[in-house]
């Protein structure tokens, strides 16, 4: 498909109804709107039962102290045996868990029947090391096998789990091992990407060092690279092969009440001490399993998921580990870069496993875009079945690429709206019912009580534009932030009376379907007018010329704020004298003149963290001629002295 008629896609605001033989086997099907519709709770009451209660609950949804909810209170199960041991018990312990492909190129088969021996043995090493039910538990791992086992382990015997993402400085993990107040660290010697072997055990080391974290009593780490420069403490540090391998691979799980913490994982906040997110566990497994097998129509007995995400995010704990092993999954879990060793690697891996279910980011989407379409086009993704999207809105050219390059032109682009705060999906297609469209996430989910309100909490008209505020509660909720209500109060549940805010803005359409603009700090005001960064970067990247954007405001004595954008162009473009007012004309003609940028800069690359997150802050910087902060956390911190070296020349002409 060529770039001028992916443009007119676009332009006709084309509809993609599901595919006839999807829709008609579906695991959902519109009725589920109804039904919870008319009774919310006993909707989510029955999805409950899809879980193995050790005592059923009587209860679905305490609210006598809003916006502290407990939703199936005097209930009592135990995760991991949800994960794990009743498909073992049902027969199907043969069936394969996960399909490990390592980034050197090893890789590994586990069965249902072998993790539960694996998690029975890790939690039995746990207990050796003295902890109980109720500690904390920090995992620093890399995507491997044993960080799963670790955290099913830690579920296994009610020790909340604190996974902090492996790309994480030793200071941010220390920061988060003293908030938790973890007792034992679960780490490796390290990792391997983007070709080579990448340290993790110094990381710990060091923020052991730290005031604050004497409370961790033991370091378990797993071999992963060999490395030979491991500083080891005798007495605290101890190897899992020694460990762990020599346990017993018996273990009867407790039954722990719904409400027990599950875990807590720390937001990355751009300012201040980072936030505990915390979330129990019968709520969380319930909407977890029952989203993951609606939105992605799971047939657990010849479906293949993959989930693109790193187990230290949200999105690697609700649908890696909990949601598709609850419903029976075989996954793909891949530990490198998608282009290690080469850029057709994630594709590589789709043909060789023949993954069904794809659930990744409009990052990696537009990277992919930007390789070039032929890249895709050399692997077999016939596969394939239905894609998702996942972690910030999706523009609608690179939904149309998804769909048509590596869907065939024949798979629903499932595009879910959540957070690390709601624990699951909340808004999103269901690829049986919806007729979709590129770039909206469209309506919430059965159950979920969403819509968007303007600065006085009123709803807004279809047509209309404001704040995503979520209105009953829903029973992945975060309970509150690690040791700190009032935070919680005032951070969600203060800017609009009994309205959880998730500080996103967000749009409906004519239709009533919500169109998600990004954070609220992403919404620039100019000249008077609220504009979406999201808005600008989508339609920058309609241009033929650009690959990817992103776009910041910038203070601005007469508009307040002024739209600069950076742009990485496609490989045949070329950046000449007049590419910058042919951009700016193109903004201007698909949004307004008044979203047209001030500035439009072409660089070689965005500043991005290790997850693929664009540092906005970092070219608000850049974009305001100030001291650039702190960049620990990007992939490669060069990038900004590139950019820092053009923006001088990078002025429009109004």
């Amino acid at each position: 498909m060529s770039n001028e008629s992916l443009a007119n896609l676009l332009k006709e605001e084309r509809r993609f109804a599901p595919p006839t033989e999807l829709a008609a086997h579906a695991n959902v099907t519109a009725a589920a709107y109804e039904q919870a519709k008319a009774d919310r709770l006993g909707f989510w009451a029955e999805q409950a039962r899809r879980l193995s209660w050790g005592t059923e609950p009587t209860e679905t949804l305490d609210w006598s102290n809003p916006p502290f909810a407990k939703w199936f209170a005097d209930g009592k199960l135990n995760v991991a045996y949800n994960c794990v041991d009743r498909h073992v018990e049902a027969g199907r312990g043969d069936r394969v868990a996960f399909h490990f492909e390592g980034e050197p190129g090893d890789t590994r088969t586990l069965t249902y029947a072998e993790l539960q021996r694996e998690v029975s043995k890790a939690a039995n090493a746990l207990t050796e090391l003295g902890v109980e039910a109720g500690d904390r538990v920090a995992v620093y791992l890399p995507m491997i096998p044993e960080t799963v086992v670790a955290m099913l382990a830690c579920a296994r015997i009610g020790a909340p789990h604190s996974v902090v993402f492996g790309g994480f400085s030793a200071d941010a993990l220390a920061t988060r091992i003293q908030d938790a107040d973890a007792r034992v660290v679960i780490t490796a010697d390290g990792g391997y990407r983007k070709g080579g072997a990448s340290a993790l055990k110094p990381a710990v080391d060091e923020a052991l060092t730290r005031p604050g974290t004497e409370n961790v009593r033991s370091v378990l780490v797993v071999r992963r690279t060999g490395q030979e420069d491991i500083a080891w403490h005798e007495g605290r540090d101890v190897w899992w092969h020694d460990l762990v391998d020599g346990q017993s691979d018996q273990h009867t799980p407790q039954q722990f009440d719904a409400e027990h913490p599950l875990f807590i994982l720390y937001t990355s906040g751009t300012t201040g001490k980072p936030k505990g997110i915390l979330h129990t566990t019968g709520g969380y497994l319930t909407q977890v399993a029952y989203t993951h097998h609606a939105v992605f129509d799971l047939k657990p007995e010849t479906d293949v998921f993959w989930c693109t995400a790193d187990v230290g995010w949200v999105t690697g704990h609700s649908y890696i580990v909990y949601g598709p092993l609850a419903n029976g999954a075989t996954e793909v879990l891949y530990e490198g870069t998608p282009d290690t060793p080469h850029k057709g690697r994630w594709w590589e891996i789709v043909e060789k496993y023949g993954v069904t279910l794809l659930y990744t980011a409009p990052t990696a989407i537009r990277a992919c875009m930007k390789w070039g379409d032929d890249i895709p086009a050399k692997f077999d993704l016939s596969s394939l079945r239905i894609l998702g999207s996942v972690g910030e809105p999706i523009n609608p050219e690179a939904w149309v690429w998804y769909r048509h390059h590596i869907g065939g032109d024949r798979t629903p682009v499932v595009d879910t709206w959540w957070q690390t705060e709601t624990g699951g999906m909340m808004i999103s297609p269901l690829p049986g019912v919806t007729e979709a469209k590129p770039g909206s996430a469209q309506v919430p989910l059965p159950g979920v009580s969403a819509t968007v309100v303007d600065d006085e909490a009123g709803e807004v008209p279809n047509g209309g534009g404001g704040y995503l505020v979520l209105t009953d509660p829903w029973p992945s909720m975060l309970r509150t932030i690690w040791g700190d209500d009032k935070r919680f109060l005032d951070t969600y549940w203060s800017r609009f009376e009994d309205k959880y805010f998730a500080g996103d803005g967000a749009k409906k359409d004519d239709d009533g379907d919500v169109w998600l603009l990004g954070r609220v700090d992403d919404v620039m005001l100019v000249s008077g007018h609220n504009i979406s960064t999201t808005e600008v970067e989508s339609a920058l990247v309609a241009h033929p010329k650009v690959a990817e954007a992103a776009v910041v405001g910038a203070t601005d004595p007469q508009t307040t704020q002024a739209i600069v954008a950076f742009v990485i162009l496609r490989g045949s473009a070329a950046e000449d004298q007049g590419l910058s007012e042919e951009l700016r004309k193109h903004v201007a003609k698909q949004l307004g003149p008044i979203a047209k940028p001030r500035q439009i800069l072409a660089v070689a690359e965005l500043p991005k963290t290790r997850s693929g997150k664009i540092m906005r802050r970092l070219l608000r910087d850049v974009a305001e001629n100030r001291e650039r902060g702190d960049v620990s956390t990007l992939t490669d911190s060069s990038v900004m002295d590139l950019i820092e070296a053009k923006m001088p020349g990078a002025a429009g002409e109004d």
